[in-house]
């Protein structure tokens, strides 16, 4: 059986990307022959202290010990046949390891879903983002036999140092994404949202269209936020979840309506449109951004809707809260898409093929 190292930052079943980019192929993998040996370097108490604000010694306690355990990876990638690394191989600005893989004799993959060559650092670690570096993406773009990107944007950006560039969406589960009812069933409309502490200020930018509707519709609506976070300030009353994967699909299906509102930058560009697949997998409506690759899931008033303005948010908002009908046919429509162009089952063979190939 061939092994392959997977050089990742968080524990199994934390990460997002970890998750719906390499873990949910996991299966597929081991049935073409492969093992695969998970490398992360944070555990949960870890995570707790390096994504919290302050606590620099600590913080640089785990750097220090995060060094020596890749050192330690340089040795066990020696026995294995490919190394897959998803963003980064270490959290710090520079791309040792990544080079030091690539010396190995053994293919290395590198995998991101983000404008990672932008600097986007988390709250709890902005005094400490001068430290990152994120412009090494180019280098490790450099080492890596298989540069696999989430969209076209990042592709372009990847292809200007490495010619073998595979496009994977990010993509979903619908074994596992299924629309389940929900026990918390009210006759209320619920606007939802669901993302990490870093992605929060996106949601904020939606704050005045939703105090607008709240105005509007009063007690007929309320919006629910979910995130990996118990902590959040904000101006606007939500119903506050905190994110479990043991509750995340039930917790999902209480919206009725999904929303993901984007700035239009350069990071915003390299976003693969997750928050929004996930609630057409769970066939609901959303109203997405008209930012990068959303334009290419949502075929407005067909499958989702895309809003730029606070005036277009707004209608399309209004125009879903009243209309229960369009909201399930739209639903539908979403789910639809996400089965043909987004699933695990219509990706697993191509990526498992790229594999094999290297």
């Amino acid at each position: 059986m061939k092994k392959i190292l997977a050089i990742i930052q968080h524990r199994k079943d934390r990460s997002p990307g970890q998750r719906f980019r390499f873990e949910q192929y996991i299966q597929a993998l081991e049935a073409a022959g492969y093992e695969i040996i998970f490398s992360n370097i944070l555990n949960e108490k870890n995570d707790r202290i390096f994504y919290s604000h302050g606590k620099l010694l600590s913080k640089l306690r785990i750097v220090i010990k995060s060094f020596f355990h890749r050192l330690q990876d340089l040795k066990t990638a020696k026995n294995c046949d490919i190394v897959f690394i998803y963003r980064e191989a270490f959290m710090m600005g520079t791309s040792y390891f990544e080079k030091r893989f690539s010396r190995c004799g053994k293919p290395v993959i590198f995998d991101f879903d983000d404008s990672i060559w932008l600097n986007d650092t988390s709250e709890g670690n902005q005094s400490l983002a001068w430290m990152k570096k994120p412009e090494k993406t180019a280098d490790i773009c450099r080492y890596a036999s298989l540069v696999m990107v989430g969209n076209q944007y990042l592709a372009d950006y990847a292809l200007k140092y490495n010619s073998n560039v595979f496009i994977l969406p990010t993509t979903i589960n619908t074994e596992y994404h299924k629309p389940v009812k929900c026990s918390d069933i009210s006759e209320k409309i619920c606007i939802g949202w669901t993302g990490t502490t870093t992605t929060l200020k996106h949601f904020d930018t939606a704050s005045p269209i939703l105090k607008k509707l709240k105005e509007k519709y009063a007690d007929k609506i309320y919006f629910k936020v979910i995130v990996n976070s118990e902590k959040w300030v904000r101006d606007i009353e939500v119903k506050f979840i905190k994110w479990s994967l043991e509750n995340e699909i039930s917790d999902l299906c209480e919206f009725d309506i999904g929303i993901m509102p984007l700035p239009d930058n350069e990071w915003s560009n390299g976003k693969c449109g997750f928050k929004g697949l996930q609630c057409m997998a769970l066939e609901m409506p959303v109203i997405m951004s008209p930012v990068g690759v959303n334009t290419e899931i949502i075929s407005h008033g067909i499958n989702g809707f895309l809003a730029n303005s606070e005036q277009e948010w707004f209608e399309t908002l209004c125009e879903l809260i009243e209309n229960p009908e369009l909201r399930k046919t739209i639903g539908k429509a979403g789910r639809k898409t996400v089965e043909d162009k987004y699933s695990v089952k219509v990706w697993q063979d191509k990526f498992v093929k790229k594999i094999v190939e290297l």
